[in-house]
């Protein structure tokens, strides 16, 4: 009856090609479709005739590779359609396990032996077949079990079969190290092949070797010599450029041994590719031959000039290479790399970008930044802002180190802030910040920028421009004694169109509005007062003339417009805006009244003027550049354990941290009703401190007062214990002593030199040295097993030679073994002790391999 099943299944059964199309006409509800076509394949899968179960599974590979459907449950059938004698078969289930199995199949062991069996098949497309299956799912358990099979096949006669074989022995080695003992000397030995596609094949694997550890294989670079100049296969020549481009930066010496033949290439009419592979090769490994890399760099100028955009990319990216330690290449190409910036292609462009602005200078970098402004100006949207992103890097690194004149880089930041598709507000608002605090002499022009930038309406409306304005916002409040009327100053702050800003930003708006205020009224104090205050002794000319400008009637407008402005603000939502426009507000309120007592009461003007230079001291102290490492200069209390596990503590703590609720109102209120009884933590340990002799405290009391004993630094300390002396006297609160997370010294200032312009460069306050960004060293190798392999592969035989030299009669005594070794397998096979030939085979093999290490010439002497 089952038999039966089967037939009737397998006539009536749909092919791939038929799900295929029923897929095509399913306009709507394909989804559904699907569905029941797996419940087809469900059924179909589960016959025991093997030529329906490899179409079902053959459908089902289809469903999840492009339908994304899970196949993990049709794993064991996989297996079963692979024990298949019919070829067609045995590829759709090797298929299969190559889409489907993983580390964590349950069944991938069982597998093994089939693999194994294929592996020894006398078809070389079933052997084809395995090969390929390893090489996608091979685990470490395969690839130790199956390296003596791997071996044989790296010596078969079919080159077919050799060069998949090769193409294994990466998987291999990558999953099971120690099969180099075994594979090495047979990999080495294809190196001589003169077959082109297991050269190709070897060459490859050696490629993807060198990339994780090229000191390994430098011993092998004279079998790489010997392909780079015979060789006439262009991906051959490839790779062994490629293997050495690693290895010439490992030693010096096969820099000069290769850049002959690299040369010729290079002269002969080669394709395009292996071209490009010479030139990336001189650029980046072996850019200190002369010759070399001025043959490499004539040969970019013909790939800059190309009409295909490709090629031109290519030539580009070339020149990236060799920008860093041979800049005069890339001003060669100067007008293509300039021309390249109005490129049809995006990333032909960027590599122009990138390429200009390594070549920016303090010399250059005017004229530079006006030609990418203005190739800004008519770019898209992505372009522009790559362009204002290279030149606001290029011209902050090192703080400021190619900008010599500060006042053109100050108005250079407003004029990007005006450049239609500009959205890198955050960058230029820092920077408008940081050269306010780092730069003194460009604050007046930063002022002037500023005010110009508060009262542009065109940057209210865009939200990537807002960073900008409240930089702006700032710079005039801080340094408002460099404006030229601190009215006009206000009147920016204060324009009604700010009701389009954020209220985080509108804030900082009304900050700068009190500072200007309170300096307006200092001076306007100052000038009315006999003697000079300290603010105009100190004060510049031009600060003393804008001091002395302030009359009672110019105050009492200021005042009146900073209470107009403000007045609608006192009753915004943001509880940050009315705060502040409430305190200055109240500030104006006062001085206001102060300023009409002046004639009936004169002790009310020196009320005020004693008020105002109170605040007046809270904004004098400069503000300075924060260095990015200053918080891990702060030293750590000595005691302090920052590494303890507290997972513990809510388990302790918990009934003083749940929320108590009271009972008797059924709402919640959040300054009522709930409250976090945070003190009972400190009073239960001063009860457990009094009532020592009475009733046991509770197990939760208890558990934190130890708690508390082991990690006490975490927990504040009572206002008793703050001021508690230990016995001996000595105040005990030295672990509260934090220094200052950043206090610039006046040691730290390194005002750079003056460079060769008509105008001198400001000085630049910069932070020590040791506030770089420090980088993170790179994890050890995963490589190290795979790597000492090799080495011991490749170093072996040397060290053997060596081993004979130092110990002579060591060595007769090793020759005496092996003739008696010889002679009792001699005498074993004269008594017809027979061993399976298989395995006597793959013993020998094994031992050949380990005894006789690859030999390597130091042809570099």
């Amino acid at each position: 009856m089952a038999s039966s099943n089967s037939l009737m299944d397998s006539l009536f059964q749909r092919s791939l090609e038929d799900l295929i199309k029923g897929i095509r006409l399913q306009l709507h509800g394909e989804s559904s479709f699907i569905s029941k076509s797996l419940d087809e394949i469900r059924r179909e899968i589960k016959s025991t005739d093997l030529s329906t179960k490899s179409i079902a599974l053959q459908k089902l590979s289809y469903l999840a590779a492009l339908h994304g459907v899970d196949m993990s449950w049709a794993a064991f059938h996989a297996v079963e359609v692979v024990s298949s004698s019919r070829f067609e078969d045995k590829r759709i289930g090797y298929h299969a396990i190559a889409q489907s199995f993983n580390d964590q199949t349950p069944v991938l062991l069982l597998i093994t032996n089939q693999l194994r069996k294929d592996l020894n098949s006398s078809n070389e497309y079933e052997v084809s077949l395995a090969l390929e299956c390893l090489s996608r799912i091979g685990t470490d358990d395969l690839a130790r079990d199956l390296t003596s099979e791997v071996f044989t096949l790296l010596g078969s006669s079919k080159a077919f079969v050799k060069k998949k074989a090769i193409g294994v022995v990466l998987r291999v080695f990558d999953k099971y190290p120690d099969a180099v003992k075994v594979c090495f000397k047979r990999l080495v030995e294809n190196l001589e092949s003169s077959d082109p596609h297991i050269l190709s094949a070897v060459v490859g694997v050696f490629c993807e070797l060198t990339t994780k550890d090229p000191r390994s294989y430098l011993p092998l670079a004279p079998e790489f010599y010997k392909i780079l100049v015979d060789s006439r296969n262009n991906w051959v020549l490839i790779k062994v450029l490629k293997v050495f481009a690693k290895l010439a930066s490992i030693e010096p010496r096969l820099a000069k041994k290769v850049a002959d033949p690299i040369c010729e290439h290079m002269r002969r009419n080669v394709g395009k590719s292996l071209l490009f592979e010479c030139i990336r090769t001189v650029v980046s490994s072996l850019s200190d031959q002369e010759t070399a890399l001025k043959l490499a760099v004539a040969r970019i100028r013909d790939f800059l000039v190309d009409d295909d955009p490709n090629l031109r990319y290519l030539g580009l990216h070339a020149l990236s290479i060799v920008a860093p330690k041979h800049l005069w290449a890339v001003l060669e190409n100067r007008e293509a790399i300039v021309k390249a910036l109005s490129d049809e292609d995006p990333n032909v462009k960027l590599e122009a970008l990138h390429l200009l602005m390594a070549m920016v200078n303090e010399d250059n970098v005017s004229e530079i930044s006006r030609i990418l402004m203005n190739y800004a100006l008519k770019s898209d949207l992505l372009f522009c802002n790559e362009v204002i992103a290279s030149v606001l890097l290029a011209c902050s690194r090192n703080s400021y180190e190619i900008i010599v004149d500060f006042d053109w880089y100050v108005s250079l930041l407003g004029e990007m802030a005006r450049i239609p598709h500009c959205q890198r507000g955050q960058e230029i608002g820092h920077q408008l910040i940081d050269i306010g605090m780092r730069v003194k002499d460009a604050r007046r022009e930063l002022v002037r920028i500023s005010r110009a930038l508060l009262i542009d309406p065109a940057l209210l409306g865009n939200q990537f421009l807002h960073p900008i304005l409240s930089a702006a916002a700032w710079a005039s409040g801080e340094y408002v004694e460099f404006s030229k009327t601190s009215y006009d100053i206000a009147e920016a702050l204060l324009q009604p169109r700010t009701s389009l800003l954020p209220p985080s930003i509108r804030a900082i708006y009304i900050h700068s509005t009190f500072k200007v205020l309170v300096f307006s009224l200092k001076a306007y104090f100052s000038a009315q007062d006999s003697t000079s205050s300290p603010l105009v002794e100190e004060s510049t000319n031009y600060v003393s003339s804008l001091v002395n400008a302030f009359t009672y009637e110019s105050i009492s407008s200021l005042v009146d417009m900073i209470e107009l402005g403000l007045c609608s603000l006192s009753g915004t939502l943001d509880v940050e805006v009315q705060e502040r426009a409430k305190n200055v507000l109240g500030f104006t309120g006062m001085i206001k009244h102060k300023i009409i007592e002046k004639v009936t009461s004169p002790e009310s003007v020196i009320e005020a003027s004693r008020a105002v230079a109170f605040m007046e001291d809270v904004f004098s102290e400069e503000l300075g550049p924060v260095s990015s490492t200053a918080q891990e200069k702060v030293p750590l209390p000595d005691g302090l354990e920052l590494n303890e596990n507290l997972e513990d503590l809510q388990e302790i703590c918990g009934e003083f941290l749940k929320p108590v609720v009271d009972s008797n109102s059924n709402s919640f209120s959040s300054s009522e009703k709930i409250s976090f009884s945070v003190a009972k933590l400190r009073i239960s340990d001063q009860l457990e401190a009094s009532s020592s002799s009475s009733s046991h405290p509770p197990e939760s009391a208890s558990l934190l007062a130890e708690h508390r004993k082991r990690h006490g630094l975490y927990y504040l300390s009572s206002q008793k214990s703050d001021d508690h002396d230990d016995s001996n006297g000595n105040n005990n609160n030295t672990l509260n002593e934090y220094p200052p997370a950043n206090e610039i010294l006046a040691d730290s200032f390194n005002p750079k030199k003056k460079m060769n312009q008509s105008k001198p460069r400001p000085v630049v306050v910069k932070l020590d040295e040791g506030d770089d960004i420090k980088m993170k060293p790179d994890g050890s190798s995963n490589h190290e097993p795979l790597s000492r392999a090799i080495q011991t592969a490749l170093m072996g035989k040397g060290k053997e030679k060596e081993r004979e030299k130092d110990n002579p009669e060591r060595s007769l005594d090793s020759g005496t073994k092996e003739q008696s070794l010889r002679k009792d397998k001699k005498t074993k096979k004269k008594n017809g002790e027979k061993s399976s030939k298989h395995r006597s085979r793959r013993r020998s093999d094994k031992d050949a391999s380990a005894a006789k290490p690859v030999d390597i010439v130091d042809f570099l002497l």
